[in-house]
């Protein structure tokens, strides 16, 4: 049986720092009150010449220097962003042209938001288990700073820029186990970016991530819970078996609440929350490439990645590092 496994990993985080004292001068708020509902102390904002693609390219490279491969070994780039260079050419071809390897596949995926690491992790996997492809780049990039709204307090206290980045490779040994993607849009109200470009656009319409805090905190805890159960038992593992949770980087009590569920100590989960905050589909990536490139997530261990973003839509990996 042919197993996608990861080869190497990859991050780029914008030098540019805005503290929660930083924020105080702008909105009514207090660092206190911001670490407290959040746990985020600090966010990397991207420089004015930074983009999508520029944080992604940095981020690959360094993804393909730790896997040892050259850029003609990808068969298939895939960007997560809701913050693409252009609409078209995605920001996934524009890469493709830095890389120099014309010809295979290269889309982006911007729709699943904070999920949509995840849900390319799970596209590359098939096409590599199904022998299609050997090697996949696989990128979650964003500039969420300019898609909030700075007078709003109870959003842009939350959100950073960065780029993460992972390649994953055919193997005979285990790695990604398995892959779970669900999609509910009830909730499309629940955290949704309002521009719509397949009607005319209303010039009253705020270009900015809108958010129900209190609605998407509930949901995401019983969403979570649930789909960690379904994970485990399609793989028949017990949460004894888990030995890092790398999760999405919203809000320190739900990733609290998800270790809890799983019996792990703080210790044994992935957090960048507090240095970056949430940096939207870039944010698993960028916990799994430190806590690889620390030394603390170690060959052999099993990891278990989730992510929850607009849609709603959610999604899991189990992998065998």
């Amino acid at each position: 049986m042919t197993y996608s496994k990861i080869l190497g990993t990859g991050g780029y985080l914008p030098e540019k720092i805005l503290t929660n004292a930083d924020l105080e001068k702008i909105v009514d708020t207090t660092s206190d009150w911001i670490v407290e509902r959040t746990g985020i102390h600090q966010r990397h904002i991207a420089a004015g010449h930074e983009t999508s693609l520029t944080m992604a390219e940095k981020a690959a490279r360094k993804a393909m220097e730790e896997a040892g491969i050259l850029p003609v070994d990808i068969g298939m780039i895939i960007i997560a962003t809701t913050t693409p260079e252009k609409m078209f050419p995605s920001t996934a071809c524009l890469l493709q042209q830095r890389l120099g390897i014309a010809g295979c596949p290269a889309f982006d995926l911007n729709s699943t938001a904070c999920a949509g690491f995840v849900y390319a992790l799970s596209i590359a996997d098939q096409f590599i288990k199904n022998g299609v492809i050997k090697n996949a780049l696989v990128i979650g990039s964003e500039v969420m700073s300019r898609v909030v709204d700075w007078s709003d307090r109870t959003t842009c206290v939350l959100f950073g820029d960065g780029a993460g980045a992972v390649i994953i490779g055919a193997s005979e040994e285990p790695g990604i186990l398995s892959t779970h993607l669900h999609s509910d849009g009830t909730y499309k109200d629940v955290l949704s970016l309002t521009v719509s470009l397949g009607k005319p656009l209303d010039v009253e319409e705020a270009l900015y991530i809108k958010m129900t805090g209190n609605q998407l905190f509930k949901l995401a805890v019983n969403i979570l819970g649930d789909l960690f159960d379904e994970t485990l038992k399609a793989n028949s593992l017990t949460k004894a078996d888990i030995d890092w949770l790398v999760p999405h980087q919203a809000n320190i009590r739900i990733i609290q609440a998800m270790a809890k569920k799983l019996a792990l100590p703080l210790e044994r989960v992935a957090i960048t929350l507090e240095d970056q905050g949430n940096t939207s589909s870039a944010s698993i990536p960028l916990a799994l490439d430190k806590a690889i490139r620390d030394g603390r997530i170690k060959r052999g261990e099993m990891l278990l990645l989730e992510g929850f973003g607009g849609g709603l839509s959610w999604g899991s990996s189990l992998i065998k590092y």
